[in-house]
């Protein structure tokens, strides 16, 4: 039965005239989150407040002046942009055969001398015991490699494939190596996973890739970063609410933990986003102060490859850019990442050319992943294999009265 909108037209009706009522003030907090920043000064003191408050939500350790504006530098006249994004197809336990698939995409776009571009895709099967689960070397445990954890998978191979394109590259031609989304691994943190999960993921994994560009952006004028569009968070603004705090060091639950909201002495600056501080702040093309992130599973697990953020805006956003903090600290690779960044977001038309082509070359349609099990069940017949799925399989394909 389709939707009867008309029931609900007078619910979103009364949303708008809230959201309009709400409107003010919320530019109200905009504005004083943007003097916040302003007057904010020298970063260091914020960043030893950072360190030792005990705070309810997210901060961001400055690294330079909060009030930091800095402009790009001209790009060079000969580079390259590589990137690489990924795209599966689940395990779907009502198919006959147990396996899934990992697609990732790659380009590689060379611009000036010796200019060209190479887009590609490498789909790869996963079927054998030791692709379809993680095990533990010291025991005879097994994770299944499935749901959110075949999806971090998908992003250590999506890495891998970065690496790769990136030690392709002649060494002395300046580079810069871009991922879609975030470089933190936040869903590690929200399941209790075992620490050989992590171990195969993250250690062996993920942070053995950033190793690998670490040593490669050692040699050579290359740089690596990652492109969050239409970022949500809000570590930045929450930073401000230290400065607006009496309490030193601020711990928000003896201090503030009865006070209801709209009278802590930080609520002036609530409720914003960075996107919509930066917004206000910056003008187009310019970059923000840079900023470490202070999540739960980068102190826990990253190490040496802390992530580190800026904001850039752009015509038709504000972006988050991320990169290691090993790069974070080299201006001059800070500004080829900003300068290739902005550059690949005006060839995109909006969003960064490089990603757009790695994305379409890694996406997975509806279509496709019909056509995969088609294929799967083809090479089971020949050999006289079951190839029915489950009932419940078949009345999704169904339709019923």
């Amino acid at each position: 039965m389709s939707l009867d909108i008309t029931k609900v037209a007078g619910q979103i009706g009364a949303m708008a005239e809230k959201l309009a009522e709400s409107g003010s003030e919320h530019q109200a907090h905009v504005a004083a989150s943007v003097e916040s920043l302003e007057n904010a000064g020298d970063p260091f003191p914020l960043l030893d407040k950072v360190r030792r408050s005990k705070t309810s939500f997210l901060l961001a350790a400055p690294l330079t002046p909060l009030d930091e504006r800095v402009l790009p530098a001209p790009p060079p006249t000969t580079y390259s942009v590589v990137a690489a994004d990924g795209s599966h197809i689940d395990i779907d336990r009502h198919h006959a055969a147990p396996c899934s698939l990992i697609n990732i995409g790659e380009v590689r776009l060379d611009y000036g001398e010796n200019s060209g571009a190479m887009l590609d895709s490498h789909p790869r099967l996963l079927s054998d015991d030791a692709d379809l689960f993680i095990h533990d070397p010291a025991g005879n445990r097994e994770t299944p490699l499935q749901g959110a954890l075949l999806g971090i998978k998908r992003d250590v191979e999506e890495c891998s494939a970065l690496v790769a394109l990136s030690a392709s590259l002649p060494p002395e031609r300046p580079a810069l190596a871009l991922a879609d989304g975030t470089l933190i691994r936040w869903n590690l943190t929200t399941q209790n996973y075992d620490a050989y999960v992590l171990r195969e993921l993250l250690d062996d994994g993920y942070l053995k890739c950033l190793s690998a560009f670490k040593q490669l952006c050692a040699e050579r004028p290359l740089a690596v970063a990652s492109y969050i569009s239409q970022p949500g968070g809000n570590e930045v603004v929450n930073t401000l609410r230290l400065t607006l705090c009496p309490h030193e060091p601020a711990n928000c639950d003896r201090y503030c933990g009865e006070l209801k909201s709209g009278d802590r002495p930080c609520d002036p600056v609530s409720g914003v986003s960075d996107a919509a501080l930066f917004d206000r702040f910056l003008s187009l093309g310019e970059r923000s102060a840079i900023f470490e992130s202070t999540s739960k599973v980068i102190g826990q697990y990253y190490g040496e490859h802390r992530i580190c953020f800026f904001y850039l805006k752009l015509e038709s956003e504000i972006a988050r850019v991320e990169l290691p903090i090993w790069l974070a600290t080299n201006n001059e690779l800070v500004n080829l990442i900003h300068t290739l960044v902005l550059e690949q977001v005006k060839k995109g038309k909006g969003y960064p050319v490089a990603l757009s082509e790695a994305h379409e070359q890694a996406v997975v349609t509806g279509a496709d992943r019909e056509l995969f099990y088609e294929v799967v069940d083809t090479y089971l017949a020949e050999r006289g294999l079951p190839v029915s799925g489950s009932a419940k399989s078949f009345s999704k394909q169904a339709r019923w009265i």
